[in-house]
């Protein structure tokens, strides 16, 4: 089945295109990122602005013309933090099945999680039994899986994210190390009181998904233009992460715009996303993780492409 998964996320809209099999197969036809901002403001006014929801639409209809030149069998749309948590988030939703004919779905952090995990560890080898904590900073939240091979045995969905927590603390132009202390407690507080200490020991491995994660590694090697053979599978340590952090933060946003292997549009919340990694880490007494490309875009094509027809395809 031609599968396409349009991920509407709290920072950027991106798209998949794949066939995609009920034996786990995925054969990627197609693969487009923009940042759009959605959940700009959100986290003040808990609302969806006008502006953002416009920025939206600009990605959308340039993609419907992928979509009908690549004739996808099915249409979906994943929609997450933002969306979740504005007061016009059902008539976002609505404007998407109405003009754009997606199979659009507000989903719950369960449901996010699942979803995620099963595309980060979907190319896994099958021999791999190691606690493995999968884990993907967004804009608006942060998911933090936890799971043996396909079975997840915990997860949560924490209100962290890099535009929520670049808004809320980041007020300096390079950000401060008061603003930057305060952001970090933030983190880690939501961390220790939501994430129990039993269920952070344990955990053997970590990979990470999402812009943040690909964005480090890219940085880390230099990437220009960006590759993803070689970011997926590259593997960060803490000690990195945190190198990396101190230079981010230790230049203007004009100047982190022009870093190398970084895109500039993630440059404003770039900052937020290393301090956010590099908690969640610490919390979990990790040392490092793994950078997938595999993430919520695969496991939505897979859940899809292996739901009986007519049946609801979400976990």
């Amino acid at each position: 089945m031609r599968v396409a998964v349009t991920d509407i996320g709290t920072n950027s809209t991106r798209l998949l295109v794949a066939d995609a099999g009920q034996n786990g197969s995925v054969v990627e036809r197609e693969r487009r990122t923009s940042i759009t901002r959605l959940g700009e403001g959100v986290d003040a006014s808990g609302h969806l602005s006008k502006a953002a929801i416009t920025r939206v639409r600009k990605v959308l209809d340039a993609n419907a013309d992928v979509l009908r030149r690549l004739e996808v069998d099915a249409s979906v749309a994943v929609l997450t933090s933002a969306v979740r948590d504005s007061a016009n988030g059902a008539e976002f939703v609505a404007l998407l099945h109405e003009h754009y004919g997606l199979d659009a779905r507000i989903l719950s952090g369960d449901q996010e999680a699942q979803l995620t995990f099963l595309g980060a560890m979907s190319e896994r080898d099958p021999a791999d039994q190691q606690r493995t904590l999968v884990v993907d900073v967004g804009g608006g939240s942060t998911e933090l899986i936890v799971g043996v091979r396909d079975h997840v045995n915990f997860h949560i969905s924490l209100q962290v994210g890099v535009v929520r927590q670049t808004e809320r603390h980041l007020r300096e132009d390079p950000p401060s190390e008061t603003d930057l202390r305060a952001l970090k407690r933030d983190v880690r507080t939501l961390i220790e009181r939501d994430v129990s200490a039993r269920e952070r020991r344990g955990v053997e491995q970590a990979i990470a998904v999402a812009g943040t994660a690909t964005s480090l590694a890219a940085i880390d090697q230099a990437l220009d233009p960006y590759d993803r053979e070689l970011v997926h599978g590259y593997r960060l340590s803490l000690a990195t992460v945190r190198l990396l952090l101190a230079r981010l933060a230790s230049v203007p946003l004009q100047e982190r715009r022009e870093i190398r292997g970084l895109h500039p549009d993630r440059a404003p919340t770039i900052v937020a996303g290393a301090a956010i990694l590099i908690e969640v880490l610490e919390a979990f007494g990790l040392d490092g993780f793994e950078v997938s490309e595999n993430d919520i875009l695969r496991g939505a094509a897979l859940a899809r492409a292996s739901a009986p027809s007519g049946s609801d395809w979400t976990p």
